[in-house]
């Protein structure tokens, strides 16, 4: 049967995207910049559900309607009077020379002063040519003053707002969203800050903090890891072993999406703390009865083998 395809274990992309210089007051460090990510998304493709055939993009003259050839396709700015000016990525870099090739760092701050909302997509820069040097100087500097480096850098034509931030062994660079980009959430109906104005029960609050105190844990970016890709991919092995026609049973309950999930919002917590106490004293139990019982384990787990081999 065939099976999605699936992609390799990511790799920094050896291909550079952008290449020139990391400044800072006078210093230059030569750099070239590479993708530090790699999408682990299904590519649902669009296809005509009349035949199944896929669905392609072309690149169509929206007067004449006809398609066209990318080399017949400049890029131009639209002015008031409807008319076009014309212009090409080296003229751009032509005019910008400073602008297009320069990590210009302007101020260090501390990384904790930079909110996640201002976080937007990572890169590695490596040093380009005889750089080795000068980019460990600037890397182990920043690592010993405890700061990330705000820049300003040209990509694709556009500018982009920077934190340059030390790594390990390597530099990288994370693009930052602009103020005037991140959204006022004055549109929205939220409620009042502060317990009393949402007439929260000191109990409630010490109970909701016991839970987020028990579920507090060290950041191990490593044990998180994309779950509903591989599920995905198992429900599209299901129907296709299944057949178009078939309806494929849910893999999991839907949740309870009403209002009345927090109408006894002292019951939740509870029921959460007592969850997560059971959960955490499961193992030991379950330890401490197999140490006791160490034969009918041994014999439940062979019956549990014949019924699994008789479903």
């Amino acid at each position: 049967m065939a099976t999605p395809k699936t992609s390799a274990q990511p790799k920094s992309s050896a291909r550079a995207i952008w290449k020139g210089a990391i400044s800072f007051g006078l210093v230059h460090v030569p750099v070239s910049l590479h993708s530090a990510t790699d999408e682990q998304e299904i590519d649902f493709d669009w296809l005509d559900k009349r035949t199944m055939d896929p669905v392609g993009y072309k690149r169509v003259n929206k007067r004449t309607g006809k398609e066209i050839d990318k080399e017949n396709i400049v890029k131009g700015v639209k002015l008031e009077t409807d008319e076009y000016v014309v212009l090409s990525d080296d003229e751009i870099k032509a005019a910008y020379p400073k602008r297009t090739q320069t990590i210009a760092i302007e101020t260090f701050v501390k990384a904790t002063d930079v909110s996640f909302v201002y976080t937007e997509r990572p890169y590695y820069l490596a040093p380009d040519g005889r750089a080795d040097r000068v980019y460990a100087l600037l890397r182990e500097a920043l690592a010993k003053a405890g700061v990330i480096g705000i820049a300003r850098f040209v990509l694709h034509n556009k500018e982009h707002l920077a934190a340059v931030i030390p790594a390990g062994p390597a530099i990288m660079l994370g693009t930052l969203r602009w103020a005037q980009e991140i959204r006022s959430p004055d549109a929205l109906d939220l409620p009042k800050p502060g317990a009393a104005a949402n007439s929260l029960k000191p109990a409630e609050l010490k109970m909701a903090q016991q839970l987020i105190d028990q579920m507090t844990s060290a950041w191990q970016p490593q044990a998180y890891k994309d779950d509903f890709t591989n599920a995905v991919r198992a429900l599209v092995a299901k129907k296709a072993k299944a057949g178009d026609k078939a309806t494929v049973e849910p893999f999991e309950e839907a949740p309870d999406l009403g209002s009345s999930n927090v109408v006894d919002l002292s019951e939740l917590l509870r029921q959460s703390l007592g969850g997560k106490a059971a959960r955490a004293a499961a193992p030991a139990r379950k330890a401490a009865g197999a140490s006791a019982t160490k034969k009918p384990a041994a014999k439940g787990a062979k019956s549990v083998g014949r019924a699994r081999k008789a479903a």
